[in-house]
């Protein structure tokens, strides 16, 4: 088995390939926020939440990214267990491989927005999806309901859902 150190440096130089591929060819044609504003009703739609609050932390985003990321290794290894089990039918099996591979995807859509959201010109991002829901921190000087909107709006294109989306604000200290 692989060390962990190994596994994290090739999952590491894996996402910059993969970011460096996304940032050559991405979407060139983003909105801009004052098209934003006219598609956008005067009413949020039932599945947006938009919260715009001050909250405290510095090193707040680091520990919740490796307890999310140590959580997400513990399922992917219970399920890999479950793969490899002879004891296990395989249709049990092929459920398995397919949440592994969600959960895979999850993790890089996260990152990929946090990246998307950090090129916005923002500090640092937390992108967090949980129950159906994606909640988003960012770590702003200022913000509005301008701003907001357009990191759901980045939200909805990158995770591909109708997940309801919160953005959250956090000061710097």
């Amino acid at each position: 088995m692989p060390k962990k150190q190994t596994v994290w440096l090739f999952t590491m130089v894996s996402l910059t390939a993969v970011l460096g591929v996304y940032y050559v060819t991405g979407p060139e044609k983003l909105l801009p926020a004052s098209t934003l504003e006219e598609s956008m009703p005067d009413a949020p739609a039932e599945d947006v939440d938009v919260k715009i609050e001050e909250t405290a932390g510095d090193e707040v985003f680091e520990l919740i990214r490796l307890e999310a990321e140590d959580e997400r290794s513990r399922l992917k290894e219970e399920l890999t267990a479950k793969v490899a089990s002879a004891d296990v039918s395989a249709e049990a099996k092929n459920e398995a491989y397919d949440e592994i591979q969600e959960l895979d995807a999850l993790a890089s859509k996260e990152q990929m927005l946090e990246t998307l959201i950090k090129s916005k010109g923002y500090e640092d991002a937390l992108v967090r999806t949980s129950d159906g829901e994606v909640r988003i921190t960012v770590k702003a000087d200022s913000h509005s309901a301008e701003a907001a909107n357009e990191i759901i709006r980045l939200a909805k294109e990158e995770m591909d859902e109708k997940m309801p989306v919160s953005v959250e604000f956090q000061p710097f200290k």
